[in-house]
């Protein structure tokens, strides 16, 4: 089967990735500086899978080992493009890194694809670029808004710089996928998201609130215009992304693609509230959480869910797992993680 380098291929999204395309066949090859994932995770994907990917661990900032990569491993097919810096707070206090970390690296790697005969590149982008959109579900045709971050931003120019170069560069082909909110953990609890310090995301803070790490969850307002007043979001299980990572590529690869660059969502289709995750981590874990209603955060949108039709359709993928499988497997990792620490 071809070769595939996953970059970022340590981290929450990006193992899970490995773990399906090595369940496909694929033969894959992670980069990851370990900057914010841990070489443990290679035992997880290994023993999940059966098999240990090939692990360079290699700063994507250092353009001369980026091109030293590539004439070692010249027979690379397809890449998928994980790594990259992803805290909204952060990126607002240092732009500058992310600009360097999210944009110089991806140029790099697209300088070398150039070279190849026939390359196949696909692009973790994010819902993000819609912002506030005008209508709901969200459609790939909605208006691209200004970004409410540098994190943001990068991803917008992200996918600018892909499609311009799909323009003139033949022999790349591309895709772009928008997440949603990625959630939950592999079912046999070898592998699940690690965040680093305190949990920028909803349900790490839920299951890290619930088993003890954390004092209590802070739900950010309760007045926005929704059913409970609470911010709505479209969760989708990682699994489930992952698995869309695999049909992405293989409609690359295959030369299924309409046009040499292509954008598509990736979500539930459905809306959940926070307190809607809330209420269904309380079902499916037996615990009651401590939660409090405070202000709300500045930057937050009042809701965001997928138009799913693009991917079902075209990608013929779509969703299998639900948000309370997603919490009962994120329950079930945030156990184990604490068992091994």
């Amino acid at each position: 089967m071809d070769k595939i380098l996953v970059t970022g291929g340590l981290g929450f999204i990006g193992s899970h990735t490995v773990v399906e395309l090595q369940n496909e066949g694929y033969e894959v090859v992670i980069i990851d500086d370990l900057s914010n994932s841990s070489i443990k995770v290679l035992d997880g994907i290994t023993a999940i899978t059966g098999k240990t990917p090939v692990f360079e661990k290699l700063d994507l900032k250092d353009k001369d080992g980026v091109s030293a990569f590539f004439k070692k491993h010249n027979d690379v097919k397809g890449v998928i493009h994980f790594a990259a810096s992803k805290a909204v707070g952060e990126s607002v206090k240092e732009p500058l890194l992310y600009y360097e970390n999210n944009i110089g690296t991806l140029v790099y790697i697209l300088k070398e694809l150039k070279k190849l005969p026939a390359a196949s590149f696909i692009f973790s982008s994010s819902c993000t670029v819609y912002g506030q959109a005008d209508e709901l579900p969200i459609t790939e045709n909605a208006p691209v808004k200004q970004a409410e971050s540098p994190y943001g931003n990068t991803k917008q120019i992200g996918e600018e710089i892909i499609r311009d170069t799909c323009k003139v560069v033949s022999t790349l082909k591309a895709i772009a996928l928008r997440y949603f909110n990625p959630v939950g953990a592999h079912e046999t609890a070898k592998i699940g998201e690690l965040p680093i310090g305190v949990p920028q995301n909803l349900v790490p803070f839920i299951t890290q609130t619930a088993i003890g790490l954390r004092e209590e969850l802070s739900v950010f307002g309760e007045d926005y215009p929704t059913p409970d007043g609470t911010c709505i979001r479209d969760y989708i299980h990682v699994v489930d992304l992952a698995k869309a990572h695999v049909v992405a590529l293989g409609r690359l690869l295959q030369d299924k693609n309409k046009v040499n660059y292509e954008t598509f969502n990736l979500g539930t289709g459905k809306g959940s509230s926070v307190l809607e995750v809330v209420q269904s981590f309380e079902r499916v874990s037996g615990k009651k959480l401590n939660y409090k209603i405070v202000d709300r955060r500045e930057g937050d949108i009042i809701s965001a869910y997928a138009d799913t039709n693009k991917a079902n359709d075209e990608l013929g993928w779509k969703t299998e797992l639900t948000l309370d499988d997603a919490m009962r497997s994120a329950w079930k990792w945030e156990q184990v993680v604490r068992e091994n620490k």
